[in-house]
């Protein structure tokens, strides 16, 4: 079951007095978040951070074609950007987490706001391969302060019960941020060009800043401070090794770890190149279905939310369905005879790899449910490295896989190249899934 987030009150009873009974507690339904319209006015503030990182995140992945002609680079430099992003993000989430405990998820997510709109800013006027790549790695920095924050912004707001069912509703939402990307920025890289288009995606940061300084609200009125007093609370590496202590913090770890990465490395950089140079596909039909990677993410966000919101043990067999599916597919789709699998299996693997992202916030989620709310935070950057860690070593590596394989002085890559490159993938899939059967047997809760 998950622990309620709303941090413990001292009790309220008064103290008894001779000949006098005592006077009844407060129910607790007295101490717990209201949830209710102010609560999704704050979430829905939060969540345009979210939103807007997404965009600035993935905005690579259809536009890793035109960086590799704009720099002179090949694959393995080209993955570069997108490991640096998520290798800076992942390193950030435990530092992120500690802050959020400390200072609050409103200022957090302000510096966030500003230090993506900075990189992408950079990025967006950069012509050399070295300060795009530390324009990336500054956008990675701000990236990774946003969604550990929405999420403690609604811990505060709402009742426990409806964690997970918000939790899939931020991804939803930020999934939406990839439909942005995918639809609107790939056009808008071929009308207006690259510095106009990362031009305006910074520029929005502006006003999504102002609308976090004025408008969000971290708590409800009256709700009881969290522990942000250095005396009051547990030194940094005191904390994290009493968040690293619980087991449900390394079993969310690993779920996030194995479920996030194969969607993840696809929609951040190499799902368009594996579409139009691996399987020959158009520009255009490459899009569509990125798009529909998109579209299957936000109806598994729902179902997810629905069922984990209904059931704690649901938790587990949802993961081991989405890892058992995916790597199906994938190996359907690797196997094919010639390499190029048929459009319904491109269509069925890109609808299978849409549970991805809604899946990995099943870590998260174990992370919220076994840790106290005085480092929910910590335990949540915890959790949250897993999958982008993944990611990091899945893009390098088949990055670094794709040019061993390259034919000498071609173009591009051929299909076989592809072929044996995304083979890689399977590697932390089974190494996730190893970790996760070996952790759940030390969570009773889990099973």
């Amino acid at each position: 079951m998950s622990v309620d987030p709303a941090p413990t009150a001292p009790s309220l009873s008064a103290p008894r007095r001779p000949a006098a009974a005592p006077e009844p507690a407060p129910g607790p339904a007295a101490l717990r978040p209201p949830g209710g319209r102010a609560a999704w006015f704050a979430w829905s503030v939060g969540v345009t951070v979210y939103a807007l990182a997404v965009v600035h995140r993935t905005s690579l992945g259809v536009a890793g074609l035109d960086a590799a002609a704009r720099f002179g680079i090949g694959a393995s430099a080209l993955s570069t950007f997108s490991i640096l992003q998520v290798l800076v993000y992942a390193g950030m989430q435990i530092p992120v987490g500690l802050l959020v405990d400390r200072i609050g998820p409103r200022r957090v997510l302000l510096l966030g706001v500003a230090l993506m709109s900075a990189g992408q800013l950079a990025f967006a006027f950069a012509t050399a391969f070295g300060p795009a790549l530390a324009s990336r790695a500054v956008l990675g920095c701000g990236d990774a302060m946003t969604f550990i924050s929405v999420l403690r912004v609604a811990a505060r707001w709402f009742p426990a019960a409806r964690n997970p069912f918000v939790a899939q509703l931020t991804g939803l939402v930020g999934t939406g941020g990839n439909l942005v990307t995918t639809v609107v920025l790939a056009q808008a890289l071929h009308a207006a060009g690259w510095s106009t288009t990362f031009g305006v995606i910074a520029l929005t940061g502006a006003v999504v800043f102002a609308a976090v300084f004025a408008l969000l609200k971290e708590a409800p009125p009256g709700a009881p401070a969290p522990v942000r007093r250095a005396g009051d609370r547990l030194p940094v590496g005191r904390q994290i090794r009493a968040a690293w202590a619980e087991p449900g913090t390394r079993l969310g770890l690993w779920v996030h770890f194995t479920t996030a990465f194969p969607a993840a490395a696809f929609g951040l950089l190499w799902g368009l190149p594996y579409l139009v140079e691996g399987q020959g596909m158009s520009r255009a039909g490459a899009s569509g279905l990125l798009s529909l990677l998109v579209l299957s993410g936000m109806a598994f966000g729902l179902l997810f939310g629905r069922l984990l919101s209904r059931s704690a043990g649901s938790r587990l067999p949802i993961t081991f369905t989405v890892l058992a599916a995916t790597a199906l597919c994938w190996t359907a789709a690797l196997a094919w005879p010639g390499g190029r699998p048929p459009l319904w299996l491109l269509v069925v693997l890109v609808l299978v790899m849409g549970s991805n992202g809604p899946a990995s916030l099943i870590g998260l989620d174990y992370a919220r449910a076994h840790n106290p709310v005085e480092r929910l935070g910590t335990a949540t950057g915890i959790a949250n490295m897993g999958g982008f860690l993944a990611a990091m070593v899945t893009l390098l590596g088949i990055g670094v896989l794709l040019d061993a394989l390259a034919a000498p002085g071609a173009d591009g890559y051929r299909t076989s190249d592809y072929r044996l490159a995304f083979c890689f993938q399977l590697l932390p899939l089974l190494l996730g899934t190893t970790m996760i059967l070996r952790l759940r047997r030390k969570l009773p809760a889990a099973r």
